[in-house]
């Protein structure tokens, strides 16, 4: 059945020490908040709901999801005061409301239907974390029993309630009639001043409304980012995560430790990953794939069997890069959106390729700039040659047959067709049609200046 989702994002985080919404600091290059929205979209929700706060404009603006509400708590007085502002979006058909945190990016979708479920509209559930240390955390406090009495928040907690391993999360399921008509008994007296979302467990409690505790799989689905250092500290647990996760499926990881993985990364058996890379966006290997250390890999399909050397940098961006079957990229190369690698082609150090295609056994091995170019089968490129593929405010295709050679230091001044199995001499500049089969060398003669000294600096 439809339930109502509401997100807390409202918090100025002013211990992030930066002008940027906490909720849209990332974490593995996408906003906190992103992370809560994109794992909650599969629930059936009748209103989806962010509440925002400092910095709303910006919140708001970059927060993705279908049939996103927002409502803003201004000023922030309390994470009571904050869900109050929600009250007037609840749809008040769905049976239960799911509570949580837009900081607290990792938690899963499956603990979330967890909490709804033994809410199951008529309880109020809370998502609870037993720690060794949770200070900051609201106490769960229980009798003799073991039936939850009520939250006690860290500041106001006695030391014996301190004492208490058990920790709420900021999460929680309620009855949407109850929760709406609970928030609107919330009084502020306490230490900070606040209401707090947490007085309605005493509330439940004291009408007789079962209070049940919901632990989370693990502490680390519920840490929330409240500076740089919990953020990066979240970052290596979630880096982790993912690096086990290829590695159990067959992936071999040279040190999950020094592994980044921004988007998402699909690869066959056999992949091999050396130190320090950096997959961002949709990437895709293929079987026996090998990728050096240092390449930073963006939005690319790379084939069965092809190896990037070290400090390779592909960036696909909307256009995608391809990389075909055998083929072989770098060291030092750069593939920009529209690169298109056919079969065992050669891509060599300091070698860039954007909007280009290569069909199979091409090769630029050393110094190149293949721009807005279709190149055949079998070229090979000369070390320091370019495509002039840009004339100051449009831009033009050059086109290489296959089997041509392409000399050294060479400048094709697009739009040109260089014919099938022709050459070109090195350090020429072409700028107009070359026929199949034929070898064009277009330089100034070499000349003997007579009576020429090389300059003598002078002395002062």
């Amino acid at each position: 059945m439809a339930l109502n989702m509401v997100v807390m994002a409202a918090g100025k985080g002013t211990r992030m020490k930066s002008a940027l919404p906490k909720v849209l600091h990332k974490l593995a290059g996408k906003p906190l908040l992103q992370h809560v929205l994109d794992t909650m979209a599969p629930l059936d929700c009748a209103a989806r709901i962010v509440i925002t706060g400092h910095g709303a404009e910006q919140v708001e603006a970059r927060a993705q999801a279908q049939a996103l509400r927002f409502v803003r708590q201004m000023p922030q007085l309390g994470t009571g005061h904050a869900v109050q502002q929600a009250v007037p979006a609840l749809d008040a058909g769905a049976p239960t409301t799911l509570i949580l945190n837009g900081d607290t990016p990792l938690v899963r979708r499956e603990t979330a239907e967890a909490l709804v479920a033994a809410s199951a509209g008529s309880k109020l559930a809370l998502l609870t974390v037993v720690l060794d240390d949770p200070s900051g955390y609201g106490r769960i406090l229980r009798d003799a029993a073991g039936q939850v009495l009520g939250i006690k928040e860290h500041k106001d907690a006695s030391e014996a309630e301190r004492q208490i391993r058990e920790g709420y999360t900021g999460m929680m399921a309620a009855p949407t009639a109850l929760l709406t008509r609970w928030l609107g008994q919330l009084k502020n007296d306490n230490a900070q001043g606040e209401y707090y979302l947490t007085d309605i467990v005493a509330m439940a409690v004291a009408e007789g409304v079962e209070v049940v505790a919901t632990q989370a799989g693990s502490e680390t689905e519920v840490l929330g980012v409240n500076d740089p250092v919990q953020l990066a500290d979240l970052e290596r647990r979630f880096q982790r995560q993912q690096a086990e996760t290829l590695m159990r499926a067959g992936v071999r990881l040279m040190d999950p430790a020094r592994f980044d993985l921004r988007g998402t990364l699909e690869a066959g058996a056999e992949v091999e990953i050396d130190v320090g890379c950096v997959f961002e966006g949709r990437v895709m290997l293929g079987e026996g794939v090998r990728i050096g250390a240092h390449c930073v890999i963006k939005d690319a399909v790379i084939q069965a069997g092809a190896v990037i050397h070290p400090f390779t940098h592909i960036d696909g961006e909307a256009a995608g890069v391809e990389v075909g079957e055998g083929a072989l990229i770098g060291p030092f190369a750069r593939l920009r959106p529209g690169a298109k690698l056919g079969r065992e082609v050669h891509i060599g150090n300091f070698v860039e390729v954007k909007n280009s295609s290569l069909a199979a056994g091409a090769k630029a091995n050393h110094l190149a700039y293949l721009g807005d170019a279709t190149v055949g089968e079998r070229v090979n490129y000369g070390a320091g040659s370019i495509t002039a593929n840009y004339d100051g405010a449009n831009k033009h295709r050059t086109v290489i047959e296959a089997d041509v050679h392409i000399g050294s230091n060479c400048v094709l001044v697009a739009p040109v067709t260089i014919g099938a199995g022709s050459t070109i001499g090195g350090g020429s500049t072409i700028a107009k049609d070359v026929p199949a089969g034929e070898l064009w060398v277009a330089r100034a003669r070499q000349t003997k200046i007579p009576g020429w000294t090389r300059p003598v600096k002078l002395k002062k």
